[in-house]
């Protein structure tokens, strides 16, 4: 499926490390509009201030990891579809993110053509019900 999506749908990118973010942003931005953030703390600040209509989060962060951050985000806006990216996957770790409903579990680096493939299942299976 390659539908072309228009910069209506804001993704939320929260990961500690500049670079990576930037990449994410760039892959991304083409289709869709995107804030990049270097905490869960500020995930969860923009959650609650801004619409948003997808989280990708890496699980090592300082002071909260995407998983705590995510459980969190549950409590605000309980149906936003949420995907972990994240460099050390564990079968504990895959096992909590399926717990809190995270939509997917990819590791990095992730394929470009997967994370856009992924992000917009996502959002169809999301959303493509109140379009």
């Amino acid at each position: 499926m390659t539908s072309r999506f228009p910069h209506d749908f804001r993704l939320l990118i929260a990961d500690d490390d500049a670079g990576f973010r930037e990449t994410v942003q760039e892959i991304l931005t083409p289709r869709f509009e995107t804030i990049a953030v270097e905490s869960g703390e500020a995930a969860i600040d923009v959650v609650r201030h801004s619409p948003v209509h997808l989280i990708l989060t890496d699980e090592h962060m300082p002071a909260m990891g995407g998983v705590e951050t995510v459980s969190i985000v549950r409590s605000i806006k309980a149906d936003l579809p949420c995907i972990l990216i994240t460099g050390d996957l564990t079968e504990d770790l895959r096992r909590r993110a399926e717990l809190i409903r995270f939509y997917a579990v990819l590791e990095k680096p992730p394929n470009p053509k997967r994370l856009l493939q992924t992000v917009e299942n996502a959002l169809i299976e999301t959303y493509s019900a109140s379009a």
